[in-house]
């Protein structure tokens, strides 16, 4: 189904642009007979897809849906071992990547990126019936939860943002967020194939130089990145050349500093859209207008549950574009539907004069960079290490200002360095701690748990010295 859209757009739109990265660069025509040319050998049902931004994760992504198997969308920040857990939880028969070390039997390329075929579990869960695309978030178990959603779901989320959002043909996407990540998936992989725009793919946090040849270069009409991607922007010390013809600048994931996304503004003349958007239902508002602080309204086919006049409640919602449950977690994805099923988000706010306003969360999660890190993951990794009798991970301020992970430890003879190293070891980079210290016992508060403003008060005193 989705595949087909894509070979409907070669029809329409021919010979303009497609998709490109820094080496090449593909029509609609080109991309569509890439795409029919890449098989999968061996065409196997569950296929990981883990790999940087680029030409060949776009054609190998939709030659995974031509045969008919499920891509699983990985973040290609994540190690061996978070690797391991999904191959075993999901049942992965192969992985499609870009020369990592991956253990299995190597079956070749497929238009530049490796195959690699592992040996799934004789029990490993089947997806549903129609299921068309998995993408992960961290969940509340310590290990990422495998998201399943049906193609309808996945088509309603690129209709309803190019719709709600005003993407059109004329219109060039500077994405520099993950595909793997919803920012991207759901705002440029598919959105720009059905409208006809040219996407343009690039990989990690640029310097605010490369940013600026890339949007030159590019002629940019919309640029897609998190925060500390228009904080490098705003390090330059004039950015307006670079933002040229640039008229919707997208964010998502991790909050914009207001008085950043201020200055953008003034200084460039085009407003930041932070939208709001979590990983089990898919993009659900977008700012038309000016709304200082806000998120915008809700996307068409999403329903919307927050508090009002600024009392603030749990954040619920209902999509076109929701996932159907967790693949690897029976039972948890439900857990979180109300009776009317909406899903509870964790997230708190406020809803004035239709724009949604975040005012805090419920759960525990640590948003770095629009990712989410479950502090149970890191501290059980921490907690097995010689000589560490107790942990906490928490989230702190960086040097500015932006969240990082943090731990504390309590041991015997501790080796901060080890440590960190044995993070480093097992974990994506963004999960790794930025501060990490080791006291000999965890302030608590009143009814024994650990107080955190008190840690977080240690966390700041260590950076003060350092």
């Amino acid at each position: 189904m989705i595949a087909e859209l894509l070979f409907d757009a070669a029809e329409r739109f021919g010979d303009r642009v497609a998709v490109a990265d820094r080496d090449e660069r593909l029509t609609y025509r080109q991309l569509a007979d890439r795409v029919r040319e890449t098989g999968i050998p061996g065409a196997p049902y569950r296929v990981g897809l883990m790999a940087e931004n680029s030409v060949a994760y776009v054609c190998a992504y939709f030659s995974v849906l031509r045969s008919g198997a499920i891509p699983f969308l990985i973040d290609y920040n994540f190690g061996p071992r978070e690797l391991g857990v999904i191959a075993v939880d999901c049942g992965l028969d192969v992985v499609v990547h870009d020369g990592r070390d991956v253990t299995g039997e190597a079956r070749g390329t497929v238009g530049g990126l490796r195959v690699t075929a592992l040996t799934p579990p004789q029990d490993a869960p089947r997806p549903l019936p129609d299921t068309a695309v998995c993408r992960f978030t961290s969940g509340s178990t310590g290990k990422p939860n495998c998201i399943e959603f049906s193609g309808d779901a996945v088509v309603s989320a690129a209709r309803n943002w190019a719709n709600g959002t005003g993407l059109t043909a004329d219109d060039r996407i500077a994405c520099f967020a993950a595909l793997s990540n919803g920012l991207a998936f759901n705002t440029s992989l598919l959105a720009a194939f059905l409208t006809g725009a040219a996407l343009h793919l690039d990989r990690g946090l640029p310097t605010g130089g490369r940013l600026a040849r890339t949007l030159r270069d590019v002629g940019a009409t919309r640029l897609v990145g998190f925060p500390a991607l228009y904080e490098s922007l705003l390090r330059r010390p004039d950015p307006r050349p670079a933002v040229g013809g640039l008229r919707v600048a997208i964010s998502s994931g991790a909050p914009l500093d207001d008085e950043s996304g201020a200055r953008f503004a003034r200084l460039t003349g085009v407003p930041i859209s932070n939208y709001y958007g979590v990983a089990e239902a898919g993009p659900l508002t977008f700012p038309t207008g000016d709304v200082t602080g806000g998120l915008g309204s809700p996307l068409p086919g999403v329903r919307l549950v927050a508090g009002t006049a600024g009392a603030s409640a749990e954040i619920r919602v209902r999509s076109e574009s929701m996932g159907s449950r967790y693949l690897n977690a029976p039972g948890m994805f439900e857990a979180r539907l109300d009776d009317q099923g909406y899903y509870r988000t964790g997230d708190e706010g406020f809803l004035t004069d239709g724009a949604l306003y975040l005012s805090g969360r419920t759960d525990r999660m640590i948003n770095v960079a629009g990712r989410k890190v479950d502090p149970i993951e890191v501290a059980g990794v921490l907690g097995q290490a010689d000589g560490v009798r107790e942990c906490v991970v928490f989230e702190a301020a960086g040097q500015h200002g932006e969240p990082v992970v943090a731990a504390v430890v309590v041991g015997d003879g501790l080796d901060l360095g080890a440590l960190r190293l044995r993070c480093s070891a097992e974990l994506a980079g963004y999960k790794v701690p930025g501060f990490l210290l080791a006291v000999r016992e965890i302030p608590r508060n009143g009814i024994g748990k650990p107080a955190l403003p008190a840690l977080r008060r240690l966390v700041e005193q260590q950076a003060v010295t350092t």
